[in-house]
């Protein structure tokens, strides 16, 4: 007699019983229903959802034995790995598993939360694998101390038994991709010679005069996230979803362009923008004195709209704005595509509430910067906050059902009837909403 999930496989089932299987309530064996559900949860339309929603509940006995086991068929592995699908009591199982390779635990490491982090850190297996523990130097979530036990880990590997291993050990501390950052001193006037680190200004963001919070954080967080900084390169501004398309071309207003303080340099020089095209230098005089290295005009600052100076700054220069720079500079940046720029924007100092108010319900964010809000307790003490996240639809389902249970009836009920987030949030929101509703008629 073959088994229910072939005959499921095979579309032999009715949909009364469908809706029985992915609820779970089919009499088969526990690791068979757990083989239903995640079948149903990635590949049926229709019960998918609700399929999803009854495995994020499921008993956890059950589940912790099927993510122990080996012989668990490598399709249920791969979903309670996935980083949408975690659930902390399982993980542990699922790392020492010899059936999760070695790839699995390296996508795993790069986009683990602080929670997951944790676990993954107090496991033997995944830290046997120098992908993975490369992946966990470059998340943003790794704190600096456990950044130093696994340069540690990693030098220890590769010396050996060399008796000389103190040298690259200490080449490993000054991992060269750190960046040196400095507050610069103040300079009452600039020169027109320019010196050797001035050479790099045009690389930097402009920034409001000198602030030591704003420095530090700028500090502070260069150094933490140098990994990822590095393995990004020189990688563009490129705005999700298409900031000039949502806003219009004529959306921001044109400012100014301040004198560029590279971080460590001693003075500043005033420089034009690396996007200057060729007629324009040519139009400016002739005695505009020019960079000694780069031949680029330096002249009184041109006007451009923010934007364009986005466009003009690498992935270190749009770090330092998304820290220290505008409200304004703030709304664009939050919208990079590059994850590390976005991220600083949550470490903005004079980030206020009612910015990601507005952070929490955009769909043209990163989910990276939806998954970071609810790890920061002052944002989370914003009722604001958390009723826009589980009410966006760009929100992960995993983070969205974990938050709802914060909501008060009347926004349980609107989104209930909001057919832009998942129908499992509508449908656990309708739930609950119906249970609070009874729970206040009875009192």
């Amino acid at each position: 007699m073959p088994r229910t999930i072939d005959q499921i496989r095979a579309s032999k089932l009715p949909s009364n019983m469908m809706q029985f299987a992915a609820r779970g309530a089919l009499q088969v064996p526990a690791a068979e229903n757990i083989e239903i559900l995640v079948h149903l949860a990635l590949h049926n339309k229709v019960f998918g959802e609700l399929a999803r929603m009854t495995l994020a509940g499921w008993d956890e006995k059950a589940s912790i034995a099927a993510a122990t086991d080996p012989q668990t068929p490598a399709e249920v592995l791969s979903y309670f790995i996935a980083p949408d699908n975690i659930r902390p009591r399982l993980l542990p199982g699922l790392l020492e598993n010899p059936s999760i390779s070695e790839a699995q635990l390296k996508k795993l490491a790069t986009s683990a939360m602080r929670d997951t982090i944790d676990i993954i850190l107090k496991s033997t297996r995944p830290l046997s694998f120098a992908s993975v523990i490369d992946a966990l130097k470059s998340n943003p979530y790794l704190r600096k101390e456990e950044l130093e036990d696994l340069r540690k880990r990693a030098a220890g590997a590769s010396e050996g038994a060399s008796a000389s291993a103190g040298a690259p050990e200490s080449a490993e501390k000054r991992d060269p991709s750190s960046p040196q950052v400095a507050t610069p001193p103040p300079s009452k006037s600039t020169t027109s010679s320019a010196t050797p680190a001035a050479e790099t200004t045009t690389e930097v963001a402009p920034s409001d005069p000198a602030d030591p919070e704003h420095d530090e954080a700028v500090t502070t967080y260069m150094q933490e996230h140098a990994a990822d900084i590095a393995a990004e390169g020189d990688k563009p501004f490129q705005a999700i979803g298409g900031v000039v398309e949502l806003l219009g071309h004529d959306y921001f207003p044109v400012t100014e362009t301040a004198e560029i303080t590279a971080p460590g340099a001693p003075a500043a020089t005033p420089v034009a923008t690396a996007a200057t095209s060729p007629a324009t230098s040519a139009a400016k005089p002739a005695a505009a004195k020019h960079h000694p290295a780069h031949g680029k005009p330096v002249g009184e600052p041109r006007r451009e709209n923010t934007l364009q100076k986005i466009n003009h700054l690498d992935v270190k220069g749009r770090i330092q704005l998304a820290l220290k720079g505008n409200k304004e500079e703030r709304s664009i940046l939050i919208r990079d595509g590059t994850k590390v720029v976005a991220l600083a924007v949550l470490e903005a100092p004079k980030l206020s509430d009612g910015e990601v108010e507005k952070f929490a319900s955009q769909k043209n964010v990163l989910e990276s910067v939806l998954r970071q809000i609810p790890l920061k307790r002052r944002f989370m003490k914003n009722y604001i906050v958390v009723r826009n996240l589980v009410a966006n639809p760009r929100t992960p389902l995993d983070l969205g059902l974990g938050l709802m249970k914060n909501l008060l009836i009347q926004d349980l009920k609107n989104i209930s009837a909001n057919k832009e987030v998942s129908e499992t949030i509508r449908k656990l929101a309708l739930k609950m909403y119906k249970q609070k509703v009874d729970e206040a008629n009875k009192k």
